[in-house]
């Protein structure tokens, strides 16, 4: 095994790979034999099986004389997997998921095929604009050379006009088999980085560390999991957390944002001193740890104090839908958006309802429930509510 001394492990370049499919097509087991590491940790995810909340996994990847992998050999980057659900229920968390990610490995089962949760999730990716994709045919091991081609034929045809220069790798994660040309392809994505200008991370997850017990003076704070899109974030840096939380106050109801100081900053689960854009990282803050319990500051975007912009209650997107709804079985046609109807907008990682107030072609103006931090470019997520669900019907862009 080789070990890595901490500044040599914060020096590699880091990228954050998103896991997505169908909830029954193995992912998460894909993800623990890629990293050792189960990243569905909520009890309820254990109990029953699948993704609720976003995981988590870290790796080094290393080259040696025969190839790629996690364990031992010249250290040639750090990969942060999210794992996100894969269930239909669950699909806001998933683009919350898509919100920090580099790249994604799109997961197929070979022995069950393109499944609607399939489409819908590589519509996702397209709406998030991840332009870096792995697809991964698993459970070859299930199928004969008949069914694993004509598997293959439908991924390649599903990827058509999307993703055409994507390899497809046929694998095994039960049986361990081509997993180094997962850790290959992995370490041939391209990414592109700015650690110049004002800092923004986005919160994906916020957490209370403490176990029970804890002596009042070993206490830590809020702690803040996420990405940094740009920037450069140091321990000691006073920051501001946006649009923050809600307050009820005389039968109204506003949000107030918070102040805080870096304590403490880990890039996966190390320690580091200082954080630049890549991979999952998480900031610990000076707020009172019941702040961040149970991902009540997910959404929030944090920056230097007084850099941020305000929060909107009003949005202007350019828009592009999806010929299709998928997700459903059938196929049903997306119809344009309609004055006064209610979306459920995805924003980064926050998700947020947007009434349409007015459209003319591509372009619409919403109002927000829920006031956000927006810059302008960011890519906006559509989803519309069909028969009690949620469903993605396309992406726009604020202007």
């Amino acid at each position: 095994m080789h070990y890595m001394k901490d500044n040599e492990n914060n020096k590699l370049e880091t990228v954050n790979i998103g896991i997505v499919g169908h909830i029954d097509h193995g992912k998460t087991t894909l993800l623990y034999k890629l990293s050792g590491k189960w990243a569905s940790q909520h009890s309820q995810e254990l109990k029953r099986g699948i993704t609720i909340k976003l995981g988590y996994a870290d790796i080094i990847l290393y080259k040696d004389g025969k190839g790629y992998n996690s364990k031992s050999g010249t250290p040639v980057r750090h990969v942060s997997f999210v794992d996100a659900p894969g269930h239909e229920m669950l699909m806001a968390t998933m683009l919350s998921g898509a919100a920090i990610i580099d790249a994604a490995i799109l997961v197929v089962a070979a022995n069950e095929g393109i499944k609607p949760q399939t489409r819908e999730h590589l519509m996702a990716l397209q709406a998030k604009q991840i332009k870096n994709l792995i697809v991964v045919q698993n459970k070859i091991d299930l199928v004969d050379k008949a069914q694993a081609m004509k598997s293959y034929n439908e991924i390649k045809e599903l990827l058509k006009g999307k993703y055409d220069d994507v390899s497809i790798i046929p694998v095994s994660a039960q049986q361990e088999i081509n997993l180094d040309k997962i850790y290959e392809a992995l370490n041939e994505i391209k990414v592109e980085r700015s650690d110049s200008g004002e800092p923004i991370f986005i919160v994906a997850r916020s957490f209370d560390v403490n176990r029970p017990g804890t002596k009042p003076a070993d206490l830590k704070g809020a702690v803040l999991g996420g990405t940094l899109k740009q920037g450069k974030l140091k321990a000691g840096d006073k920051i501001e957390i946006k649009p923050g939380i809600t307050v009820r106050e005389a039968n109204q109801i506003y949000y107030k944002k918070l102040n805080a100081k870096v304590l403490k900053l880990f890039k996966g689960s190390k320690e580091v001193h200082e954080l630049a854009p890549g991979g999952s990282m998480s900031i610990e803050t000076s707020l009172d740890m019941s702040i961040g319990k149970s991902d009540i500051l997910a959404g929030n975007i944090v920056g230097l104090y007084g850099k941020l912009p305000e929060s909107v209650s009003n949005l202007k997107i350019k828009y592009q839908l999806f010929p299709e709804v998928f997700g459903i079985s059938g196929h049903v046609k997306t119809e344009d958006l309609k004055a006064s109807e209610s979306l459920l907008l995805s924003i980064n990682t926050s998700m947020t309802l947007g009434i349409v107030k007015r459209m003319q072609k591509n372009e619409a103006e919403l109002n927000l429930k829920v006031p956000a931090i927006v810059f302008k470019g960011d890519n906006v997520a559509i989803s519309r509510q069909m028969a009690g669900h949620w469903r993605l019907i396309g992406y726009g862009e604020i202007v």
